[in-house]
């Protein structure tokens, strides 16, 4: 499966009754039904560490451009009706700021060691605390409740599976508990924001910006209002798009169904 395509429900199960295995790419297994797999005797892989370093990146390239207005400078500086470059157009400082990183797995903790090369002060909230090692590391600082971490981030970034338990973890009281001058980044799945909640949000001025890899539907409909806001970024789902990286991914696919056809153990295998 390659960006969740083919669709795979009970009437392809139906149809393809030697099945043996699918072999997803990417980490995100919630386009998946496990429970119906199994009851097939369908086997599940995926490739979740590989796509860790380049997703990472992203994240940083999000929040550097969104806290510089990038996007923005660009479109002036490129304009022809652009005569000056005014001296009060200024973006925020990443360096010295506070990152609050939700989800502290293998692409959450990357994107916090490169914070740690920013100097950023840096918080995150996950569902079990990492071990102090992990932490000193990197200078993290764990927030047991999401609140206290989006109270005092000048940026959040989002880096969970989308769960039943993180589907719309963001929504309308989250955004309002984050400070008037923060960014929201988001590099995991686009229900994991409540996404009319973000635009009332970003319109009112309830949270400064946003830099977006992902979102629900994907592509958004072209009339969709966050298409129109300036302090918006939207990239298109490119967390892993690199040559290297993708490549990697066919080739991890491919041993995992080679070893379901051999009977052996499948690598990554999402039990």
């Amino acid at each position: 499966m390659w960006y969740h395509k083919p669709v795979v429900n009970e009437e392809l199960l139906q149809s393809l009754p030697n099945l043996r295995i699918v072999a997803s790419s990417g980490v995100g297994i919630d386009h998946l039904d496990l429970k119906l797999l199994t009851s097939y005797g369908v086997k599940v892989s995926n490739t979740p560490f590989v796509v860790s370093t380049d997703t990472a990146d992203l994240g940083m390239a999000l929040m550097l451009a969104s806290s510089r207005r990038l996007v923005e400078g660009y479109e002036m500086a490129i304009s022809p009706d652009t005569e000056y470059f005014p001296v009060d157009w200024l973006g925020a400082e990443v360096s010295g700021a506070t990152l609050g990183i939700v989800g502290m797995g293998m692409i959450g903790y990357k994107v916090a060691e490169r914070a740690k090369a920013f100097e950023m002060k840096i918080l995150y909230h996950n569902r079990s605390q990492r071990k102090k090692e992990d932490e000193s590391a990197v200078g993290a600082v764990y927030c047991k409740k999401i609140d206290d971490l989006l109270q005092q981030s000048d940026f959040v970034l989002l880096a969970v599976t989308l769960t039943p338990q993180t589907h719309k973890l963001i929504g309308k009281r989250e955004l309002e508990l984050m400070k008037p001058t923060a960014t929201l980044i988001n590099i995991s799945r686009g229900l994991v924001v409540d996404q009319d909640a973000l635009v009332e949000a970003l319109q009112k001025k309830i949270i400064k910006a946003a830099a977006l890899d992902v979102t629900y539907p994907e592509p958004l409909p072209r009339d969709h209002p966050l298409l129109k806001l300036k302090n918006v970024i939207i990239t298109p789902h490119i967390g892993s798009a690199t040559k290297k990286t993708r490549h990697i991914m066919m080739e991890e696919m491919i041993e995992s169904i080679e070893a379901a056809l051999a009977g052996l153990p499948v690598p990554h295998e999402v039990s």
